[in-house]
């Protein structure tokens, strides 16, 4: 099923996850180098963000600095100026806040901007993320977040930028889930939350397609579908089969 018109543009072309993105060509996940690249092959892009200590958005995935990075430790308890200071392994690029990455992007392709969430309540990241994009709220941007709160949040914080929820069969897998019972666990495999989140897309785990959830809100109320991460050709058509759109990295479609 197509898109509903004013997210046409969101599946209109692939999109890379956390940038086109390759380490052994220096370009590493969620940078402004990764960026660059995407745009310079008519790709959309995916991002995640993290707070700064002193409450900025900063582009980065880990909630640790310890994977990409020569520092240890939480990515919370540095400032936005340290975090910009630190580089990124193996590249030129330091972490970059959203206002920095946003600029550099400039509306030139679609941006997904993932909200990252301990599930805990805390939307001090959800509220900064809104602001900084209500400003740019003519560029194609939208956001999205496995937490249905934030989600839920983000219709009174930024109601103009469109929100995705982002979901998976199982969550039993993941230790970031692991403080969660299983109601709630089931709550989010099911969409339990919709009513509260109302969310204008989803974003699927490939390998759980096709499952009832997304299947009955694509065809049953036209809401556009990603798939997540697409790596394989198997992956890739399976998003097709079930998808609307893909978000892929390893390979160039």
């Amino acid at each position: 099923m197509a898109a509903c018109p004013s997210l046409a543009w969101l599946v209109a072309r692939p999109i890379a996850h956390r940038g086109l993105h390759d380490a052994a060509a220096g370009l590493i996940e969620n940078s402004l180098s990764a960026a660059d690249a995407a745009i310079a092959g008519g790709f959309g892009i995916e991002c995640d963000v993290q707070l700064s200590a002193d409450g900025e958005a900063m582009v980065f995935h880990d909630f640790v600095l310890d994977r990409l990075t020569g520092e240890t430790g939480n990515l919370n308890a540095r400032t936005a100026d340290a975090l910009a200071g630190i580089a990124l392994k193996g590249s030129g690029d330091t972490i970059p806040t959203l206002p920095a990455f946003l600029d550099r992007i400039a509306g030139r392709v679609p941006l997904v901007i993932e909200i990252k969430s301990r599930f805990d309540g805390d939307l001090a990241l959800t509220r900064r993320a809104a602001a900084i994009v209500t400003e740019r709220a003519r560029q194609p941007i939208v956001f999205k977040s496995f937490d249905p709160l934030v989600v839920t949040a983000l219709r009174d914080l930024a109601p103009a930028i469109p929100r995705g929820i982002v979901a998976m069969n199982d969550y039993d897998r993941y230790p970031d889930y692991a403080h969660l019972d299983a109601a709630e666990k089931h709550a989010l495999a099911n969409l339990l939350h919709f009513e509260e989140s109302r969310p204008d897309f989803l974003s699927w785990k490939v390998a759980d397609l096709p499952s009832a959830a997304p299947f009955l809100c694509r065809k049953a109320l036209g809401l556009p579908l990603m798939s997540w991460t697409v790596r394989t050709p198997e992956e890739r058509n399976k998003a097709a089969r079930h998808a609307d759109q893909m978000v892929f990295e390893g390979f160039r479609p």
